[in-house]
């Protein structure tokens, strides 16, 4: 079984191409971070973040065009591909790549974001009779 689920950030925003009849594949880094702890020593062992190449396709990748940028926080499911390739002075190298079968995002949109383009005494008045019987 080849499994990967991952929780972390994307790293720059995403490259979304598209080829034959519509098809897109977007790719970009995601960073995980496990966080440092101190030994029973006393010794500080740091954050260690590691960079992960995702890949997504077809209505992933159309997804991730109209909603991911840099700095998201992603769940990203999916199952790990490794390619080689020779560059043009012959240098070979090696690619692990995460190829994402499900993706979630957990970036919650600002509440504020949404109340900043309204007008909260309208909201709070909307439809309130000041007049109470009580």
């Amino acid at each position: 079984m080849n499994k990967v689920m991952l929780i972390g950030n994307v790293g720059k925003e995403p490259v979304v191409r598209y080829y034959d009849h519509d098809q897109a594949v977007a790719t970009f880094p995601l960073a995980t971070t496990e966080r440092g702890y101190t030994l029973p020593n006393g010794t500080q062992v740091p954050d260690r973040t590691d960079w992960h190449n995702i890949v997504l396709s077809r209505g992933l990748a159309k997804i991730v065009e109209r909603f991911v940028h840099k700095g998201d926080k992603l769940y990203i499911e999916g199952r790990i591909h490794y390619r080689t390739y020779d560059d043009k002075n012959g240098q070979r190298h090696y690619v692990t790549e995460v190829y994402a079968d499900n993706m979630e995002l957990l970036t919650p949109k600002s509440f504020k974001e949404n109340q900043q383009n309204q007008n909260p005494k309208s909201i709070e008045n909307a439809g309130v009779d000041n007049d109470l019987p009580f």
